[in-house]
């Protein structure tokens, strides 16, 4: 989209190449965009010839004792064709395939394909076909995320081992917000740091108001020449009403382009004469300001915001899982750890590496300085002095494959 853009300092939120947008503008529709993302649910077939199924969706007791709780599904086989009646919110979507209608509203953990595998995929089965219902458990596909989102496509497909295949595509409308990421035509990439109301950004005499304000310290170590070019381009192209050569390999110069913009009143250079739109005092100084071609990358921040306080552990070393996928931990790594230890915050240190990680109180031997469990050391053949010690699960799992390679650690502990 074409944007008018100032080249000025605001407000602080624009500093590293952050930039700072109109809220008037965003609310016309600038930087709004569709995000579109396609889930796979395949139906899988099975060693002994049985495969996962797709069934209607279940039916609520419409009345009656117990009712409001939905029905057991295909077990009590409630589901179509007997009539749709009352089907619970997580399957209102679903058509009576058990796939996901076209231009459905989808909520976290709503159903969007009724999938079914069978409890039995080893035994050898006559006819799959003619498995009875009770024979599979559920294994439905949910749309686990918190933003809802519309079904634009349903396509049912083989995939190269002939499995049947529904692939969903859901649609998302989306604002620019903080965080989201914009790029001009020449590398000028920034994320939005503040998104202003109209009466606060500056504006000129005759009304103009930028869409999109851009810090100029973007402008000495980077060299895009060819962004100024394409605001004088483009603003002299505005007033004449025809096309203009932008780059800087020919076509009109940057002369012709000024003397154009001066003979229709405005300056030469494409500077504007601003106004605050805080204060109401002029500006000190003329500002650089035009259309500029900007368009909204992928990288938003929907996709990356990420938090967690309590959620899944990694089997071998019990801490956090790692990613954003997997619902992992925040890593405080080996930086940031040296930070906290050149501030002497040794309370902080034990809460993030351990107390907050992977805390496991171990029973240690006073006499040996071997571990043992349960308030027993297997070494000394006694519990009398054997006492329970906090320390990081890595730790202990480091001296038992010490004590695998025949190296034996010895902790020598005492009363404090």
């Amino acid at each position: 989209q074409n944007a008018s853009v100032a080249i000025m300092s605001f407000s602080g939120y624009d500093i590293e190449d952050a930039i700072v947008l109109n809220r008037g503008a965003v609310d016309r529709g600038f930087g709004r965009c569709f995000a579109l993302r396609r889930y796979s649910v395949e139906l899988k077939k099975y060693f002994n010839g049985s495969t996962d199924r797709t069934f209607p969706p279940p039916v609520a007791q419409a009345s009656g004792p117990g009712s409001g709780k939905a029905a057991s599904g295909m077990h009590r086989k409630s589901f179509f064709p007997g009539g749709r009646g009352a089907v619970s919110r997580r399957f209102e979507a679903l058509e009576d395939d058990g796939v996901v209608r076209v231009g459905e509203l989808l909520e976290e953990d709503q159903v969007y394909v009724h999938k079914f595998s069978p409890t039995n995929t080893r035994e050898h089965v006559s006819d799959p076909l003619q498995l009875d219902n009770s024979l599979y458990a559920p294994s439905f596909a949910r749309y686990k995320t918190v933003v809802p989102s519309y079904v634009e496509r349903v396509v049912c497909t083989d995939n190269s081992d002939g499995c049947r295949t529904y692939k969903v595509m859901m649609r998302q409308t989306r604002l620019p917000e903080l965080g989201d990421k914009f790029s001009s035509r020449h590398g000028q990439k920034g994320v939005v740091g503040l998104i202003a109301p109209a009466e606060d950004l500056p504006f000129a005499e005759s009304g103009w108001c930028p869409d999109l304000i851009m810090n100029p310290h973007g402008f000495p170590s980077r060299m895009t020449v060819g962004k100024m070019m394409e605001l004088i381009a483009g603003k002299s192209a505005l007033q004449v009403g025809a096309c203009q050569y932008g780059t800087a390999f020919g076509g009109v110069g940057v002369e012709t382009l000024g003397e154009i913009l001066a003979a229709h009143g405005f300056h030469y250079s494409g500077k504007e004469y601003l106004t605050s739109g805080i204060t109401g005092e002029a500006l000190q100084t003329y500002v650089f300001a035009g259309p500029i071609y900007y368009q909204k990358l992928k990288h938003m921040v929907q996709d990356k915001i990420h938090a967690r306080g309590r959620g899944p552990r990694q089997l071998l070393t019990r801490q956090p899982t790692e990613g954003r996928a997997k619902e992992g931990g925040l890593r405080l790594g080996e930086m940031e750890r040296d930070c906290l230890v050149a501030y002497g915050s040794s309370a902080l240190l034990m809460e993030r590496l351990m107390l907050s990680s992977d805390v496991f109180e171990a029973s240690v031997c006073s006499t040996c300085g071997l571990m043992g469990y349960e308030g027993w050391c297997p070494y000394c053949k006694s519990g009398k002095h054997v006492a329970p010690i906090r320390m990081p699960y890595a730790c202990k799992l480091l001296f038992q494959e010490l004590m695998s390679m025949n190296v034996c650690p010895r902790l020598h502990i005492k009363e404090m």
